[in-house]
């Protein structure tokens, strides 16, 4: 007679921890929690062991941050300069690319031609291009409406580039006119308060 298998135990909640950390710590990008499970013995509870870890490190120089779906270990928002001589430049949006981002952000998911409505011109190609190239915006579902237009959604690395744990987390219009960042012809762009998840 072969011997039966050894039984198998789940980890403890202390070790489910532990190893999750180590995931996330080795992830060369955000993951999700099925990504987290993936790796994990059957039976743990993922979901239980990021909310432990998120706590305890909560006040330190990392916290563990989720972006939408993702998890990730980030820098204290508040300890970010000591990093700022690794940052490098990039190209600057235009306003155009500004203007489109924010019509993403907060009408999303958006068709082409709704963000031209909104904005009141029409929008080249390089803008929506450069939006996707650096990984702020992504097509989305097709409308079922004829011709079937693509839409346009925000993804986990806008939310995690501009710290944000979702869209929900967008600036009211009240917040953005009381920072001054609202006045003369932008008063008359429609910004919806942002919806959850």
């Amino acid at each position: 007679m072969t011997p039966a298998p050894p039984a198998f135990e789940i980890p403890s909640p202390d070790e489910q921890e532990r190893m999750v950390e180590a995931v996330l710590f080795a992830a060369p990008e955000p993951l999700t929690t099925a990504q987290i499970a993936e790796r994990l013995p059957q039976g743990s509870d993922v979901r239980a062991a990021l909310d432990r870890l998120r706590r305890r490190y909560e006040g330190r120089g990392v916290n563990l941050l989720r972006s939408g779906a993702t998890w990730a270990f980030r820098t204290a928002p508040d300890l970010r300069f000591l990093l700022s001589r690794e940052v490098v430049e990039t190209r600057k949006l235009s306003r155009a690319g500004i203007e489109t981002l924010a019509i993403v952000a907060y009408h999303g998911p958006v068709t082409r031609t709704e963000i031209e409505e909104i904005r009141g011109v029409s929008v080249s190609k390089g803008t929506l291009d450069q939006l996707i190239e650096l990984g702020w915006v992504r097509l989305g579902r097709r409308r079922d409406t004829p011709g079937r237009p693509a839409t346009y959604v925000t993804t986990d690395a806008f939310l995690s580039h501009f710290g944000l744990e979702s869209a929900s987390d967008l600036p009211s219009l009240a917040d953005l006119r009381a920072a001054g960042f609202l006045g003369g012809a932008q008063e008359d762009l429609p910004l919806p308060e942002p919806e959850g998840p």
